[in-house]
């Protein structure tokens, strides 16, 4: 019986403990929760002042405006991604065309000038002589 009796009161210990421990593994969550969201509010603090600068701001409404200014950085570094892929698109065909005018013969070249002298209505800068 002694086995059994030690069995009960080790589980009761175990209770107990959890029961004590519960309340303080919640605060500091919380404590965490609390802090993390001070940080968000000091980080995004301009554009806080924007939206609402006089009113007491709740949790909720740091976290929703946190989520609207991420989404709008997101966007924002999406539409830098294009012109940059557009802009190295435009210079990776601009350096094709130098490389290919560096290898093209001068006598095509001069061919080149030479009939584009000789049919004046392809082109249209308008000359006088």
């Amino acid at each position: 019986m002694a086995p059994t009796i030690t069995a009960a009161s080790t589980q009761d210990q175990l209770v107990l403990s959890h029961k004590l421990r519960k309340p303080l593994v919640e605060k500091l969550r919380r404590e965490r929760i609390n802090s993390s969201i001070e940080q968000l509010k000091s980080l995004l603090g301009p554009e806080f002042l924007k939206q609402q600068p006089d009113s007491k701001l709740e949790k909720a409404d740091i976290l929703e405006m946190t989520v609207c200014v991420l989404t709008r950085l997101q966007q924002q570094n999406q539409k830098q991604r294009r012109l940059l892929d557009h802009f190295n698109e435009l210079q990776s065909s601009s350096d094709q065309n130098q490389r290919e005018e560096d290898f093209c013969p001068l006598s095509t070249r001069v061919q080149t000038s030479i009939h584009r002298d000789k049919n004046p209505e392809e082109h249209d800068l308008w000359r006088p002589w």
